[in-house]
């Protein structure tokens, strides 16, 4: 069974949909499920929600603050602080539900979302267990991807902030080109097979981000103090193929003996996003890491 709800972050009304099981009378154990970089609840979240749910979690999935059905102005903006912010506060919404054991809950996100919930987790001692699914640190991909067209935004921020507090609209720039060619590098070209098409195409995954989001972005480093969330447990899930895969594997390395690296043989990134035989083995992995660890 899927809900509508609204909880507040910071003043902001989030959008989420709350899943629960049919079977059983609760309280359950409860998990939260983050949407990738420029992406919403509907897409992959609603993928692995529907898969935990039928395994007797409860599952929480929401759209960012400043993304998809949520509050927040400028449309677009990546804050990674806020970010993490809100999975504090759709962990406090969950603790409000009568159908939901508040001392067993679990934070899960993919892309972005598996980057900024083990920074959240750092602090936030009511997330039991802690997972990331294709986990990647967005400063680090935006960097290495065009190092001197970032440093450009990072250094343009203060001016178009100014140009905002003047009264003009935010600039945004576009993360993909709407089609792939035969010159597209093929890290780009599995994002738009996903974004671009029916795949996965969402009308309120616009897909355009912010431009001053870089001067926050730039300040943030999700893996920095992962060691903070031990002894609880820390679970990363990445494709053997994933262009982002060494995010997981240094978020576990430099963890202090309470983290999991799950790899997905012959899954990329995106595959991890939806396909169902990339799907199917993490969400065996998650179902298996927070049984135990939410028992």
């Amino acid at each position: 069974m899927r809900t509508d709800v609204r909880f507040p972050t910071n003043g902001l009304q989030l959008a989420g949909h709350l899943y629960l099981p049919e079977d059983g009378d609760g309280p359950f154990a409860a998990i939260v499920v983050g949407h990738q970089t420029t992406g919403v609840k509907e897409q992959s979240p609603a993928v692995y929600a529907s898969r935990l749910v039928g395994e007797g979690f409860a599952v929480l999935t929401f759209d960012a603050a400043f993304q998809g059905e949520s509050e927040g102005a400028p449309h677009g903006l990546e804050d990674p602080f806020q970010r993490a912010e809100d999975f504090r506060a759709a962990v406090s919404y969950l603790t409000t539900r009568p159908e939901v054991d508040s001392d067993r809950i679990g934070v899960m996100g993919v892309c972005g979302s598996g980057a900024y919930v083990p920074y959240a987790a750092q602090t936030d001692h009511r997330m039991k267990a802690v997972a990331g699914v294709s986990g990647t640190d967005v400063p680090s991909f935006f960097r290495g991807a065009d190092p001197e067209g970032w440093q450009e935004m990072v250094a343009n921020s203060g001016k178009l902030r100014s140009a905002e507090a003047a009264g003009r609209p935010a600039a945004t720039f576009a993360v993909l080109p709407e089609e792939a060619d035969a010159d597209t590098p093929a890290p780009t070209a599995e994002f738009v097979d996903y974004y671009k098409t029916p795949r996965g195409r969402h009308p309120r995954s616009t897909g355009d981000v912010v431009v001053r989001s870089a001067d926050l972005l730039d300040q943030f480093d999700s893996f920095a103090d992962v060691a903070k969330i031990a002894p609880r447990p820390l679970l990363m899930i990445a494709g053997t193929e994933a262009v982002t895969r060494g995010f997981s594997e240094q978020a576990v390395a430099d963890s202090p003996g309470n983290a999991e690296l799950c790899l997905i043989k012959g899954a990329t990134h995106v595959d991890l996003y939806d396909r169902d035989q990339y799907v199917t083995p993490a969400v065996t992995k998650l179902v298996d890491f927070f049984g135990k660890h939410l028992a």
